[in-house]
């Protein structure tokens, strides 16, 4: 079981760049896995980790509904924003600058075969990195990502999640708002859930900015502890 991680951070790259990329190494992984089922061989199979900052787009997942993005074409381009439907799972969502979003293009086969235990080990990664910097975070009951103030009526997303997985091999991941301009998700009903407050983490600490790649580096430590992983 090959338990390394090769981590990529692509930067600022536009959605459907990135999408193609994830799509490449995705089939990279399943085409050697069926490789190694059909000539019986046991040839490792790699896993990524990739790091990106997108420009302003709205994504939807395949069992989304249009209707909770509530701008025209007219006037996503007015605001600099593109719009794509997705193969992963969840509703709609929003990716641009300030929100460090990570996309995990990993064989469980690798690590463990349970996609539920999967989606809660992305989770904790982001709850525990939260928690070092005081702030205490959670689930919230039948709706994934991660939630403060859950259970109040200042219940607040930060962090969105979304995957898709075929023979045990991810990809698509978390989004998770540490500078972002939130007033992009009043444009949408995130994550088709209507009523309920997205948050980021500079404002929840009232500061200006926070350091992008301190947190990415905690991310990465709680990833790598969770998952028994190595990175290179």
């Amino acid at each position: 079981m090959n338990k390394t991680i090769q981590l990529q951070d692509l930067g600022n790259k536009d959605y459907k760049a990135t999408w193609e990329y994830q799509e490449q190494l995705f089939k990279e992984i399943v085409d050697l896995k069926i490789r190694n089922r059909r000539e019986e061989l046991d040839l490792a199979t790699p896993n990524y980790f990739l790091f990106v900052e997108h420009p302003h787009v709205y994504t939807l997942g395949k069992s989304g509904d249009l209707s909770n993005l509530l701008l025209s074409e007219k006037q996503l381009a007015a605001k600099g924003a593109t719009f794509y439907k997705i193969n992963r799972g969840g509703d709609i969502t929003y990716h641009g600058p300030g929100q460090i979003v990570g996309y995990p293009i990993l064989d469980l086969e690798n690590f463990f075969t349970d996609i539920h235990k999967y989606l809660r080990f992305l989770e904790e990664a982001i709850i525990l990195t939260l928690q070092e910097y005081g702030i205490s975070s959670g689930r919230s009951e039948g709706e994934t990502g991660v939630w403060l103030g859950v259970g109040t009526p200042f219940a607040r997303k930060i962090c969105a999640m979304g995957v898709r997985a075929s023979r045990w091999v991810t990809m698509h991941g978390f989004a998770l708002n540490v500078n972002a301009d939130l007033g992009y998700f009043d444009n949408i009903i995130p994550c088709g859930i209507r009523g309920k407050a997205v948050t980021s983490l500079n404002v929840e600490l009232g500061v200006e900015k926070v350091n992008e790649e301190e947190v990415k580096q905690k991310v990465l430590k709680h990833f790598k502890e969770l998952f028994e992983a190595k990175f290179v």
